[in-house]
Protein backbone atom coordinates (compact mmCIF):
# COMPACT_ATOMS: atom_id res chain seq x y z
CA UNK A 1 0.00 0.00 0.00
CA UNK A 2 1.26 3.64 -1.03
CA UNK A 3 2.12 5.31 2.38
CA UNK A 4 2.36 8.56 0.67
CA UNK A 5 5.55 10.58 -1.21
CA UNK A 6 8.77 9.28 -0.37
CA UNK A 7 10.72 12.23 -1.78
CA UNK A 8 11.14 14.67 -4.19
CA UNK A 9 14.44 14.85 -6.97
CA UNK A 10 15.21 17.83 -8.78
CA UNK A 11 18.52 17.58 -11.48
CA UNK A 12 20.05 20.58 -11.38
CA UNK A 13 23.03 22.21 -12.90
CA UNK A 14 24.82 23.91 -10.00
CA UNK A 15 24.10 21.66 -6.57
CA UNK A 16 25.36 25.28 -4.56
CA UNK A 17 22.69 27.66 -6.55
CA UNK A 18 20.11 25.58 -5.82
CA UNK A 19 20.77 24.48 -1.92
CA UNK A 20 20.80 28.74 -2.06
CA UNK A 21 17.24 28.96 -3.70
CA UNK A 22 15.57 26.09 -1.31
CA UNK A 23 17.21 28.22 1.67
CA UNK A 24 16.12 31.40 0.91
CA UNK A 25 12.76 30.56 -0.63
CA UNK A 26 11.98 27.22 1.40
CA UNK A 27 13.87 27.60 4.74
CA UNK A 28 14.84 24.37 3.91
CA UNK A 29 17.55 22.16 6.61
CA UNK A 30 20.07 20.70 4.70
CA UNK A 31 20.59 17.16 5.86
CA UNK A 32 22.99 15.16 3.97
CA UNK A 33 25.44 16.44 1.01
CA UNK A 34 27.45 13.67 -0.97
CA UNK A 35 30.50 15.70 -1.49
CA UNK A 36 32.85 13.68 -3.78
CA UNK A 37 31.21 10.35 -2.25
CA UNK A 38 28.42 9.04 -4.96
CA UNK A 39 26.11 6.46 -3.88
CA UNK A 40 23.90 7.52 -6.53
CA UNK A 41 24.36 8.50 -10.30
CA UNK A 42 26.03 11.71 -9.50
CA UNK A 43 27.03 14.31 -6.79
CA UNK A 44 23.77 15.28 -4.39
CA UNK A 45 22.25 16.37 -1.39
CA UNK A 46 19.56 16.16 0.17
CA UNK A 47 17.17 18.37 2.48
CA UNK A 48 13.56 18.75 4.61
CA UNK A 49 11.15 21.28 3.64
CA UNK A 50 8.47 20.89 6.61
CA UNK A 51 8.59 17.21 6.10
CA UNK A 52 8.91 16.55 2.85
CA UNK A 53 12.73 14.65 1.81
CA UNK A 54 13.56 16.76 -1.31
CA UNK A 55 16.93 15.12 -2.97
CA UNK A 56 18.77 17.44 -5.83
CA UNK A 57 21.05 16.11 -7.96
CA UNK A 58 24.23 17.56 -10.27
CA UNK A 59 23.09 17.08 -13.89
CA UNK A 60 21.63 19.14 -17.08
CA UNK A 61 18.61 21.42 -16.60
CA UNK A 62 15.31 20.96 -18.40
CA UNK A 63 15.60 22.39 -21.74
CA UNK A 64 12.57 23.82 -21.40
CA UNK A 65 9.55 25.18 -19.12
CA UNK A 66 6.61 23.33 -18.76
CA UNK A 67 3.47 23.53 -16.33
CA UNK A 68 4.79 20.54 -14.29
CA UNK A 69 5.20 21.81 -10.85
CA UNK A 70 5.38 20.86 -7.08
CA UNK A 71 3.13 22.95 -4.80
CA UNK A 72 3.99 23.02 -1.06
CA UNK A 73 1.38 24.50 1.37
CA UNK A 74 1.86 27.58 2.57
CA UNK A 75 -1.01 29.43 5.31
CA UNK A 76 -2.85 32.13 4.08
CA UNK A 77 -1.22 34.27 6.46
CA UNK A 78 2.03 34.17 5.29
CA UNK A 79 1.18 34.72 1.30
CA UNK A 80 2.38 37.87 1.46
CA UNK A 81 5.79 37.52 3.42
CA UNK A 82 6.48 34.62 0.74
CA UNK A 83 6.06 36.89 -2.23
CA UNK A 84 8.10 39.46 -0.81
CA UNK A 85 10.77 36.66 0.09
CA UNK A 86 10.13 35.55 -3.63
CA UNK A 87 10.68 39.30 -5.37
CA UNK A 88 13.76 39.67 -2.67
CA UNK A 89 15.38 36.98 -4.09
CA UNK A 90 14.70 38.27 -7.78
CA UNK A 91 12.64 34.67 -8.31
CA UNK A 92 10.95 34.36 -11.45
CA UNK A 93 7.29 34.43 -10.69
CA UNK A 94 4.31 34.08 -12.82
CA UNK A 95 1.30 36.58 -13.25
CA UNK A 96 -1.50 34.91 -11.22
CA UNK A 97 -3.81 32.70 -13.01
CA UNK A 98 -7.13 32.67 -13.28
CA UNK A 99 -9.41 31.76 -9.92
CA UNK A 100 -13.12 31.26 -8.36
CA UNK A 101 -13.03 32.87 -5.39
CA UNK A 102 -12.63 30.05 -2.11
CA UNK A 103 -9.70 27.98 -3.95
CA UNK A 104 -7.00 29.30 -2.34
CA UNK A 105 -4.14 31.78 -3.96
CA UNK A 106 -0.81 30.76 -5.27
CA UNK A 107 2.52 31.78 -6.19
CA UNK A 108 4.06 29.99 -9.51
CA UNK A 109 7.95 30.94 -9.82
CA UNK A 110 10.63 29.35 -12.00
CA UNK A 111 14.07 28.23 -10.39
CA UNK A 112 17.37 28.54 -12.36
CA UNK A 113 16.94 25.17 -13.54
CA UNK A 114 13.04 25.92 -15.16
CA UNK A 115 11.85 23.93 -12.46
CA UNK A 116 7.95 25.00 -11.62
CA UNK A 117 7.54 25.63 -7.88
CA UNK A 118 3.96 27.03 -6.23
CA UNK A 119 2.98 28.30 -3.09
CA UNK A 120 -0.49 27.60 -2.56
CA UNK A 121 -3.30 28.57 0.68
CA UNK A 122 -5.76 25.80 0.02
CA UNK A 123 -6.50 22.60 0.35
CA UNK A 124 -7.79 19.80 -1.53
CA UNK A 125 -11.16 19.90 0.67
CA UNK A 126 -11.27 23.70 0.07
CA UNK A 127 -10.61 23.29 -3.45
CA UNK A 128 -13.52 20.28 -4.21
CA UNK A 129 -16.17 21.94 -2.35
CA UNK A 130 -15.67 25.44 -3.90
CA UNK A 131 -15.91 23.28 -7.40
CA UNK A 132 -18.73 21.62 -6.46
CA UNK A 133 -21.07 24.59 -5.97
CA UNK A 134 -20.58 25.31 -10.11
CA UNK A 135 -19.18 28.35 -11.44
CA UNK A 136 -22.11 30.64 -9.85
CA UNK A 137 -20.80 30.48 -6.73
CA UNK A 138 -23.93 29.84 -5.25
CA UNK A 139 -25.10 26.25 -3.06
CA UNK A 140 -26.89 24.30 -5.50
Amino acid sequence: MIEGVSHITFVVKDLERMSHFLLQIFEAREVYASGEDCFSLSQEKFFLIGTQWIAIMQGEALPERSYNHVAFKIDEADFERYYKRLKDYGADILPPRPRVEGEGRSLYFYDHDNHLFELHTGTLDQRLARYQRGKGGAAE
